[in-house]
């Protein structure tokens, strides 16, 4: 049996850290700079990078198996979340009741982009490397000149996001070897503030760029054409990913076990910012001190939902599996029994 390689599985603890501490954060950015500053900062790496990280692991080859395995392993989770959010919205939040599985809710668009990837590495992995790159940076510019729903199963992200997906299929284990030089600590590290203040310092910026969800006639543009906006902000998103990578430890963590089970936080977090979101917060809270409590409420709630009797409970309906449950229960059967020989 291969051992596990910590590394990708601490890198994917920060990330889902930082996915659910910016959920946390956005409710703020239109209040604070520094909020909105950070918010932006994030989102210029952390989807890319867990992309890129999907695309190391990917295999090209597709047949009935596999493609069994990843309607089991993907859609089928989407349907079902995506139920239960519609339901949770209309109960819960009193929105319509609209069960449209065309257009994925929140951050379900990740789960369809998944599969599509999939199959779009089956052809693309057949072509020069270069070739590949090349077509798939092109059709990540064009798909915003396109004059369709943009979130419609969620194809302009799929599209957008694509390059990192098939740039990390290409990668090899010893890039991000020479990634975690010391001699890149020094430049990761300046590249990160120098982000961070372009966009303290250019408040006008549009976010929604960073989602890769809109079209361009749905955003506002800085710079002198939309094509190339979206080519500056591909070549921020390499830096920066390159930069996180740098940063992430080699070494099992007590924290390392929840890269396993990020698939849980990430559909179950969902939830929770949602209610949070609906909380009338007063104006104090609004605060770059409020920060400090997100990055708190974040690890508290990615422990809690990459808990054991979490994944038991929630296996079923997340990987159609009863595996984690029955152990669970085998367990306080036995510790019933111990109670019960004393």
């Amino acid at each position: 049996m291969t051992q596990r390689d910590y590394y990708f599985d601490n890198g994917k603890f920060l990330l889902i850290f930082l996915v659910v501490f910016g959920h946390f954060i956005r409710s703020f950015v239109d209040d604070s700079i520094f909020i909105r500053a950070l918010y932006n900062t994030i989102y210029t790496f952390h989807m890319p990078a867990f992309i890129l990280i999907s695309g190391y692991f990917a295999t090209p080859e597709l047949n009935k198996g596999k493609l069994l395995k990843l309607i089991k392993k993907l859609l089928v989770p989407y349907v079902i979340f995506q139920t239960i959010y519609i339901l949770f919205y209309h109960i819960l939040l009193g929105e319509p009741l609209d069960f449209n599985y065309l257009y994925p809710e929140w951050s379900l668009w990740f789960l369809l982009s998944l599969f599509s990837w999939q199959l779009l590495l089956f052809i693309f992995a057949r072509l020069k490397k270069f070739v590949a790159l090349s077509v798939a940076i092109i059709l990540g510019i064009l798909i915003g000149h396109l004059q369709f729903p943009g979130g419609f199963l969620s194809l302009s992200r799929t599209i957008v996001f694509f390059p990192f997906f098939l740039l990390g299929y290409y990668m090899k284990r010893e890039h991000f070897t020479l990634l975690r030089s010391k001699k890149m600590i020094f430049p990761a590290v300046n590249i990160i503030l120098l982000t961070f203040i372009l966009f303290y310092t250019n408040t006008n910026f549009d976010f929604h760029w960073l989602f890769g969800s809109k079209l361009y006639s749905e955003m506002e543009t800085v710079l002198s054409s939309p094509s190339l906006q979206r080519v500056v902000i591909y070549l921020l998103s390499i830096l920066m990913v390159g930069c996180f990578f740098v940063f992430v430890p080699e070494k099992k963590y007590r924290f390392t076990f929840v890269g396993r089970y990020t698939l849980y936080v990430y559909l179950l977090h969902g939830f929770f910012i949602r209610l949070f979101r609906a909380i009338p917060w007063p104006e104090w809270i609004v605060h770059e001190y409020f920060v400090w409590g997100a990055m708190v409420l974040s690890l508290l709630l990615i422990f809690i939902l990459s808990h054991k009797y979490t994944r038991a409970l929630t296996q079923p309906i997340i990987e159609g599996k009863w595996t984690q449950m029955k152990q669970m229960l085998r367990q306080l059967l036995e510790h019933r029994k111990h109670l019960h020989a004393k």
